[in-house]
């Protein structure tokens, strides 16, 4: 009896310093890491999700990291099924201050020059890596569209 009261009033205060945290955090700007792996479909999907996101909640914090097939869509004359280029939709959401950071291992992996990158992305080492810092580490909610 003596355990279960600890154990419930440990995992009360949890709770409490994690609300705490929460309401303290409250006046700062959402922060969300989009994460993007699966190719040019996905990718046509994110950049919507990120307009509208952006739009319903504009000083949120936004950062696109691509890994795996995820990448195509950040390299120069990548092309939508439309027919439309990426650079501007990419160029567009840059300047509202989206990033775009790019897995050095898969380039690497895909035999990819960094200079095929649009401008507006930033070499990390490692995608996942990346993605689970900003996660861990600075607070990022996880979105995968």
């Amino acid at each position: 009896m003596r355990r279960t009261f600890l154990k419930h009033s440990l995992a009360a205060l949890s709770l409490l310093a994690a609300g705490a945290a929460v309401r303290a955090s409250a006046d700062e700007p959402v922060k969300v890491v989009y994460h993007l792996v699966d190719g040019i479909d996905q990718a046509s999907r994110a950049m919507a999700n990120i307009r509208n996101h952006l739009r319903a909640e504009p000083d949120t914090k936004i950062v696109v990291v691509a890994n795996g097939d995820g990448i195509r869509f950040l390299l120069s004359g990548a092309k939508e099924r439309n027919g439309r280029l990426f650079d501007a939709a990419v160029a567009a959401l840059a300047e509202q201050g989206v990033e775009f950071r790019v897995c050095r291992n898969t380039l690497t992996a895909h035999d990819v020059a960094p200079s095929q990158l649009l401008p507006q992305a930033k070499l990390v080492p490692s995608g996942v890596v990346e993605v689970a810092r900003l996660q861990a580490r600075e607070g990022f909610v996880y979105l995968r569209p």
